[in-house]
């Protein structure tokens, strides 16, 4: 009977180390932030990106110093009395359309942005996630831990 007790307690005991082995898990840890900082394809296209809203930056304040230019010569015009109350009226009108058309630039160059910065992005993002995905499958990870990724909940 001891005999049995014995063999059962070593079976089981093997049995658990078994298991135990077979649902090992491996986990890795990064910071992919550190990665993308260091390759040169980011500075390249975070250089790229800043050309692109230099550019759009210099359109919308052009637009707007040429209102602004238009505003004060007529302003004057009006001041010294070579524009009728009728014509100021229209002018307004037409100054509020137009900066109107300056907060819609302003969105739009917002989403311009964005669609840049991910149409740059985007093919460095995936290079680096394959590269750690093929790394974590090379050494047999089961779940990699990225650091650089904060999640915080919104009450």
């Amino acid at each position: 009977m001891k005999k049995i007790l014995k063999m059962s307690c070593l079976a089981l005991i093997l049995w658990g180390v078994s298991v135990n082995i077979s649902f090992a898990q491996k986990f890795g840890h990064l910071n992919s932030a550190n990665i993308l900082v260091q390759l040169p394809e980011t500075k390249k296209a975070d250089d790229e990106l800043k050309a692109y809203q230099d550019g759009l930056v210099k359109a919308g304040t052009d637009m707007a110093k040429k209102l602004q230019s238009d505003y004060e010569t007529f302003a004057k015009l009006y001041a010294e009395g070579g524009a009728s109350p009728a014509e100021a009226q229209k002018k307004q009108t037409e100054f509020q359309k137009e900066q109107q058309n300056i907060a819609a630039y302003e969105q739009e160059v917002l989403v311009k942005l964005e669609q840049k910065r991910q149409e740059l992005f985007e093919p460095i993002l995936t290079r680096v996630q394959e590269a750690i995905d093929a790394v974590g499958k090379e050494d047999g990870f089961t779940f990699i831990f990225d650091s650089s990724i904060h999640l915080t909940e919104e009450m």
